[in-house]
């Protein structure tokens, strides 16, 4: 039977606002979470502290932000399924996301406490918006296209941070040429932009996407309380009755761990090390535009040798570059780590996305994705927090990279213990 060309236009249309949002909120995550604040924060923060004492502050506050978003995913989950309203509580995450990127951007370079506090509250917002986004995934995309669907994300993801990270290093490169006074107010202009493009670009997943109709058990607001507690009781029970499920939020909470240390304090080691921003930054928008085809690269992988052995090559890749990074220390070593990380990094991102949503029961999607998000976000709470005692207590943050690699094993050893269903790890 043929589908209805008009459902099919209408799926299509969902898919690609559903990707769009990737394009969006990647905005913050490379200009303002990897590239442009943690420089901005270490050289501001820096006229009052030494170098390894700004790395462990913004270590500290990205943990902190970690622990709140993930206190707070579950429950948002629960709430939001209760009353199968998942769009609105994405939007106010959004506009709050948005609005305190542009509060940091209106602030001067001394004032680097409450650019640590917008952060964290800009971080915490960012990661609640992802939960809901990434609860979605099932609903645009059916089983054997999750991969894909999901990869077409990174990859778009990618593209679209990465279009902005170029325009921003621009600015910052060279101000004059724009009609700016100084790199200071190029950075205050980046920032800004990241607020304005990541609620622009969020527009048509609130057009498109479609929310899923109530479904029987759907209560009213005045009864959430009482339901919330209900359904994550439900939902832990549930997820420790589904062994599959649970070895694979151990698993993913080991390796995301690593993964999201990488992410967030890769720029501000490099400048503890020595590494110019121009090179950081340039480094960074390299990791963009080669990860966007490295993210497609592993759905086609993953089809020729199963989703679960595509990720574990991943995870071997991120061994090695833990390795790399302890030697860091010329310009040219921290780009050669940074191609290492773009080939790896969207491609084991998309995988576990799209793994983790095959084995999601229909119905409890916010759910469970928020706990998807407390693994990953309570995972995150170490690795910053453990660069920021190690440098603290050592003077240097050399030895913490090395603290990665039991992570990634141990994240890899345990996935192998996961049974998948078929149709998603399978070789096509």
């Amino acid at each position: 039977m043929l589908d209805d060309p008009a459902r099919t236009d209408t799926r299509r249309r969902s898919v690609r606002a559903w990707c769009l949002y990737d394009w969006a909120n990647s905005a913050f995550a490379t200009s303002a979470q990897s590239a442009i604040l943690p420089i901005y924060f270490a050289q501001s923060a820096a006229r009052e502290l030494p170098a390894h004492l700004a790395t462990a502050y913004w270590g500290y506050a990205s943990g902190v932000g970690l622990a709140l978003s993930a206190l707070g995913g579950p429950l948002l989950g629960a709430a939001t399924d209760h009353v199968r309203r998942r769009k609105p509580a994405m939007l106010a995450a959004v506009l709050a996301g948005c609005a305190a990127t542009l509060l940091i951007a209106l602030l001067g370079a001394a004032r680097w406490r409450l650019l640590l506090a917008l952060f964290t509250g800009a971080f915490i917002a960012f990661a609640l918006a992802n939960v809901l986004y990434d609860s979605f995934l099932p609903a645009v995309a059916p089983p054997r296209e999750a991969h894909r669907v999901s990869a077409r994300g990174f990859a778009m993801g990618y593209a679209g941070g990465g279009l902005l990270l170029a325009v921003n290093l621009a600015w910052i490169v060279a101000p004059g040429r724009f009609g700016l006074p100084n790199a200071d107010a190029a950075v205050r202009l980046s920032l800004a932009s990241v607020g304005l493009w990541w609620a622009a670009f969020s527009l048509p997943f609130f057009r498109h996407v479609p929310e899923a109709a109530p479904a029987p058990g759907t209560g009213a607001w005045r009864d959430l309380p009482r339901a919330v507690a209900g359904r994550l009781q439900d939902t832990f029970r549930e997820a420790r009755g589904r062994p599959d499920l649970f070895r694979f939020l151990i698993a993913f909470w080991l390796y995301s761990d690593g993964i999201g240390t990488i992410i967030k304090m890769a720029t501000v080691y490099g400048i503890e090390v020595g590494i110019g921003r121009a090179h950081l930054m340039g480094a960074l928008l390299m990791v963009q535009v080669l990860a966007a085809p490295a993210s497609m690269g592993f759905a086609r992988l993953a089809r020729a040798i199963g989703a679960r052995p595509a990720l574990v090559a991943g995870l071997s890749g991120y061994v090695l570059i833990s390795v790399l990074a302890y030697w860091v220390s010329k310009p040219w070593h921290f780009w050669a780590m940074a191609a290492l990380v773009a080939l790896v990094q969207g491609g084991t991102q998309a995988l576990s996305r799209s793994l983790f949503a095959s084995l999601v029961p229909k119905g409890r999607e916010a759910e469970l994705f928020g706990f998807y998000s407390v693994s990953e976000k309570f995972a995150g709470v170490v690795g910053p927090l453990l660069f920021g005692l190690v440098g603290q207590a050592l003077g240097s943050s050399r030895l913490a990279v090395l603290s990665l690699i039991p992570m990634f094993v141990g994240g890899a050893w345990m996935l192998r213990r996961v049974r998948l269903p078929r149709a998603t790890h399978a070789p096509e």
